[in-house]
């Protein structure tokens, strides 16, 4: 009996190669955590998390440009991917503004070489307040960190500083609709990517994205 079109479509997916988020964060153990949670949701899409302990929006950077154009995917590359898959793949570098030096240029480096930017102000806990809720405070992270501790009291700003990623991812969509109408709450108020903001957002609609390219379709 011929197979039919679903058949056929799941075993072209499985041939596909999956498209690859490549991450480089500052984060020890939050930011880590809730991408390696958004892998196991999105398993279509294949998320490469890359941590740079101890590390600053620079250092970041730099090892996600140098990472960039060693897979040719920055601007920079001298060699071109092997295949159109490999030519899906992204990098990105995720940092917080915080109080950090040449954060400013950290971002002019990525824009130039074609990085992604997740970039958070204060901090990417606004980014995990924003699965629960709208948020506009101007706080320093230590407030805002308190803040995302009252809301889910499972997250220790003095220890763990993880939630149930595994449950929140599944309201990932919501929180990029409310971090793109907090950016453009932001430059209403002539504060471009003031406190707060996150393009974490652009981050996991990339991701979603890569995942459904890999998707079979009924």
């Amino acid at each position: 009996m011929a197979r039919d079109r679903w058949d056929l479509a799941r075993e072209k997916a499985k041939r596909q190669p999956k498209r690859r988020i490549i991450i480089y964060c500052e984060g020890k153990k939050t930011e880590p955590a809730y991408f390696r949670a958004l892998e196991r949701h999105y398993r279509n899409a294949l998320i490469k998390v890359e941590t740079i302990q101890a590390g600053v929006p620079m250092t970041v950077a730099e090892r996600a440009v140098a990472r960039a154009i060693d897979e040719g995917l920055s601007k920079r590359s001298r060699r071109k991917p092997k295949n159109s898959f490999e030519e899906g793949d992204q990098v990105w570098a995720a940092f917080d503004v915080d109080e950090h030096p040449r954060f400013d240029e950290a971002v002019a480096l990525c824009v130039s070489t074609g990085v992604g930017i997740c970039r958070s102000n204060p901090c990417f806990e606004v980014w995990l307040i924003l699965h629960e809720q709208e948020f506009h405070s101007p706080a320093d992270r230590h407030a805002v960190c308190a803040h995302l501790e009252r809301l889910r009291p499972e997250y220790d700003s003095n220890g763990a500083k993880t939630c149930d990623f595994e449950e929140m991812v599944h309201r990932v969509e919501t929180a990029e609709t409310r971090a793109k109408t907090q950016l453009q709450s932001r430059e209403k108020e002539r504060a471009p990517f003031g406190r707060p903001s996150t393009t974490a957002g652009e981050l996991t609609a990339a991701i979603r994205e890569a995942a459904a390219l890999h998707r079979p379709k009924r």
